[in-house]
Formats: C-alpha cells, sequence, structure tokens
C-alpha cells in the first residue's frame, strides 16, 4: 500500500495532465504535454496539479497492497499448483494481481478520473462522496462505477504481467550474473541479495517503460468509456470496441490511440520505478525477507 501511495504521490501532476489529454478537455485540448503543465497552475492555482488525487489515494492504497500481496500468493500458486515455473509464471501471476487489484478498486478509480476531468469554475462534483452519490443515483446504481472495466481488465493483464515480469526477470539476472556489482545484502536478512536502491530504480523504470507501451491504447479507452456522460460523444463509446474504432477514426494512432504517451513515459517510469523500489526497502524494513 505505501509503495502505491509513494509511486503515485511522485506523479500525480503528470496523471491530472495525461486526463485532460487523453478525453479532450475542451480547455486544453489544443495544448501538448508540457504547455497543459503550465497552463493548469495559471488556470486553477498548483493544487489544480493534484486534483483527484485525494481519490486516488484512497484508492492506491488498497490496490498497491491487494496487487503486491496478490502477486506472491498467485506466484507460489502456479508454481505449487500448475508446476509453471521460470519466467512464464511471473507473466501470469502478474496479469492476474493486476486484474485483482483492479476489480477490487475501480469504483474508486472512476470517481477520481471524474474529479481530475473537472476544470475550476465548472464543477459538477463537489467531492469524493458527492461524486459517488451522483455516479450512482444519475448513471444506474453500482453498474454506473464499472463502466469502461472491460478495457481495464484487458489493458491491465498485459500491463501488469509485463511489469511485474520485466522487473522480476530483471532482478533475477542481474543477482545472478553480476551479484557483487548490481546487489547487497537485505538489511533484515544478510543471507538474501538484492538489488541496490540505484539498479531498483532502473529495473522498475524499465518495467513500467515496456508494460506501458503495450497496454496504453487500452488506457485510452478506458478514460474515455469512465467520463461517458461528461463528454460529448459518450454515445459513440459505449462499449471498448466501440471507442477503440471512434477514437482510432476521429483522431488516428498517434492523436487519438496514442495520445499522451510521452507524458506517460514521463510519469509511468518514475512511478513504477518508486513503485517497486519502496515495495522493496518496506519488505525489508518489515522483515519480509
Amino acid at each position: 500500500g505505501i509503495a502505491g501511495c509513494c509511486a503515485k504521490t511522485t506523479t500525480a501532476p503528470l496523471d491530472r495532465v495525461k486526463i485532460l489529454l487523453q478525453a479532450h478537455n475542451h480547455h486544453y485540448k489544443h495544448l501538448g504535454v508540457f504547455s497543459t503543465l503550465c497552463a493548469v497552475p495559471k488556470k486553477e492555482g498548483y493544487l489544480g496539479l493534484y486534483k483527484g488525487n485525494g481519490a486516488m489515494m484512497i484508492r492506491i492504497f488498497p490496490y498497491g497492497a491487494i496487487q503486491f500481496m496478490a502477486f506472491d500468493q498467485y506466484k507460489k500458486v502456479i508454481k505449487k499448483q500448475l508446476g509453471i515455473s521460470g519466467h512464464v509464471h511471473r507473466l501470469m501471476a502478474g496479469s492476474m494481481a493486476g486484474i485483482t487489484a483492479v476489480i477490487c478498486t475501480y469504483p474508486l478509480d472512476m470517481v477520481r478520473v471524474r474529479l481530475a476531468f473537472q476544470v475550476k469554475g465548472e464543477h459538477k462534483y463537489m467531492g469524493i462522496i458527492h461524486a459517488f452519490k451522483m455516479i450512482y443515483t444519475k448513471e444506474g446504481g453500482f453498474s454506473g462505477f464499472y463502466r469502461g472495466l472491460t478495457p481495464t481488465i484487458v489493458g491491465m493483464a498485459p500491463y501488469a504481467g509485463f511489469s511485474f515480469f520485466t522487473f522480476g526477470t530483471l532482478k533475477s539476472i542481474g543477482l545472478a550474473q553480476a551479484p557483487n556489482l548490481l546487489g547487497r545484502p537485505s538489511l533484515d536478512n544478510p543471507d538474501v541479495l538484492v538489488l541496490k536502491t540505484h539498479v531498483n530504480l532502473l529495473c522498475g523504470g524499465i518495467a513500467g517503460a515496456i508494460a506501458q507501451t503495450i497496454s496504453y491504447p487500452l488506457d485510452v479507452t478506458r478514460r474515455r468509456m469512465q467520463l461517458g456522460a461528461v463528454l460529448p460523444d459518450s454515445e459513440k463509446c459505449l462499449t471498448m470496441v466501440q471507442t477503440l474504432k471512434y477514437v482510432y477514426q476521429q483522431h488516428g494512432i498517434r492523436r487519438g490511440l496514442y495520445r499522451g504517451l510521452s507524458l506517460n513515459y514521463i510519469r509511468c517510469i518514475p512511478s513504477q520505478a518508486v513503485a517497486f523500489t519502496t515495495y522493496e526497502l518496506m519488505k525489508q524494513f518489515l522483515h519480509l525477507n
């Protein structure tokens, strides 16, 4: 949980800008990544860059906790029950852990996106609880909270899978090939080798970059579906396939399906680096090695 919170707070301003760009907010749609980063504080103050971050923290603590815990548990089950080991079980366990965490915390993500998309002076939602009430009453009860879940799950499977897979593989290869150069004894158990902090950050960053590239179009689809009634073209984005087609036809690949990807690298690489590094440090701090 702490690993998730540290990672997301590090990159919260970039997250806000990504949502504004992905869904073509009319105040910022003519701007690029860096000009939006400069425009938001001018229009909404510096705290505008952290809009929706309260809902994000409420979501990300259980999300991070469930994801990392589920990964360790799934890995054991896949190894023992299915007899699959090597690098493949990391990919499978990572995908399953990501899907589990998403399903458990999706309504909080929905609320966070709605809050982050709002611009000062045009508030439809007054806060987290008000947003929950409004979505529940105006958008079909509980089903309203799970709008866009399909592309999220379809996108999360490769994202979490390749993220855990890449990090775990780089870690095991690094410690096997160059233990003295890349590793050091764990603080809580000298018999266990762990990666040095800067190597951990690097491996986490590479894992984030690879995972992000593979799953990004589905992330764009998810955001547009989540924003739903807030967008003028919402009736054309009711299903995952419809949304993918619509975004591709209207905006193409670079300006549609991959819009904001450069920002996502800047956002996701440090986020994953901090997440994996904090997780490894917390394991030592809590004597889990």
